[in-house]
């Protein structure tokens, strides 16, 4: 799993030079596809219970899921961009907000906060610990920065599979299951954060989540490996100690 998730989060950073006014979210796309087929790798996405293309990539007050097209980003707009990839049967998956030139300041900040909730999330993994820790620490930050959490949506295992147990919420929750996290266990953490009401709605493609009053969202994820020297970001970026 280190090796696809080393492959992906080189992926991550080409597509974050070329973002910018002007390219196509299909334009993202195509670059995303060619990049993981030329390492020998396939699209985690494409095809997935129907899904068109290699990536989500989502616009402004879409949450996730979007579908890329013909859609020029612009100045001042933020971009989530979700990817997924398999090598040697095994998935990595993984997601980022990308400003477009220069944003304002209530976007850059949902950003900041966003990213910091993954972070925070990351934080609170222990072997020993229940699941629902992760959701708390994210939670608890986001709404203290006056954000809300998407709560349809959540992080899930990862190894084998796309999509395995355990759910991995983003938020403190009663109503599902709440695993002990054991060493060995990979997660994908992704909190949706929105600026206005923690509701969303469906897009009429049937893809895309929209926040219900149209407000910015942003998403961030990261593939982590539960240690016992604690949690270990398979998809970080580069080295260093930052997440990104």
């Amino acid at each position: 799993m280190q090796a696809s998730a080393e492959i992906l989060a080189s992926v991550f950073l080409a597509i974050r030079e070329m973002v910018a006014p002007g390219v196509t979210t299909a334009d993202i796309d195509e670059v995303i596809e060619t990049r993981i087929r030329e390492a020998g790798c396939v699209p985690s996405f494409k095809g997935y219970h129907g899904f068109p293309a290699s990536a989500c990539i989502s616009v402004n007050e879409e949450v996730v899921h979007g579908i890329p097209g013909d859609r020029e980003l612009l100045n001042g707009d933020i971009v989530g961009v979700d990817i997924g990839l398999i090598k040697d049967d095994w998935h990595a998956d993984s997601a980022e907000t990308i400003p477009v030139g220069e944003i304002g300041p209530e976007a850059d900040k949902l950003l900041r906060v966003t990213k910091e909730c993954l972070e925070r999330g990351i934080a609170a993994i222990e072997v020993g610990q229940r699941v629902s820790v992760i959701g708390m620490a994210i939670e608890q930050h986001a709404r203290a920065n006056g954000f809300s959490v998407v709560e349809s949506l959540v992080g899930h295992g990862i190894g084998r599979e796309l999509h395995e147990d355990p759910q991995v919420p983003n938020f403190r929750c009663f109503t599902m299951p709440d695993p002990v996290m054991e060493e060995g266990l990979v997660i994908a953490i992704e909190p949706m954060i929105n600026a206005g009401t923690k509701r969303v709605m469906t897009a009429r493609d049937e893809w895309t989540i929209l926040t219900a009053d149209r407000e910015l969202s942003a998403h961030f994820e990261h593939t982590v490996a539960v240690t016992a020297d604690g949690p270990q970001i398979l998809t970080r970026r580069g080295t260093g100690t930052a997440a990104f």
